[in-house]
């Protein structure tokens, strides 16, 4: 509780919060589908997201996707913040399918 109160206080004390949360703002009317890549793509589904995408939605973004997690117990939209342990073992679950 904390640490989520720091990052609040630094958002907050610098008056970032507004330039921070623009991205969102910018980027509301994109779709999932929207994004095209051809590079290895992995997926990790946090249960606290916004929302969950079926896979398919991924398959049909990415065109090689290569892993695809959504079976994690913790974390949310912040997942390297909320869950650092789970999120780095998630990174380097997809890091060792290129080694």
């Amino acid at each position: 509780m904390d640490d989520m109160l720091d990052n609040i206080t630094l958002y907050w004390l610098t008056n970032t919060a507004t330039s921070s949360a623009r991205f969102y703002w910018e980027n509301s009317d994109v779709s999932f589908a929207a994004i095209k890549l051809d590079l290895p793509v992995g997926v990790t589904v946090f249960p606290g997201e916004l929302y969950t995408p079926p896979r398919k939605w991924a398959e049909e973004a990415f065109s090689h996707l290569v892993y695809w997690n959504n079976d994690v117990r913790k974390g949310g939209h912040f997942a390297a913040f909320e869950q650092p342990e789970i999120f780095t073992d998630e990174i380097r679950a997809f890091g060792r399918l290129f080694r």
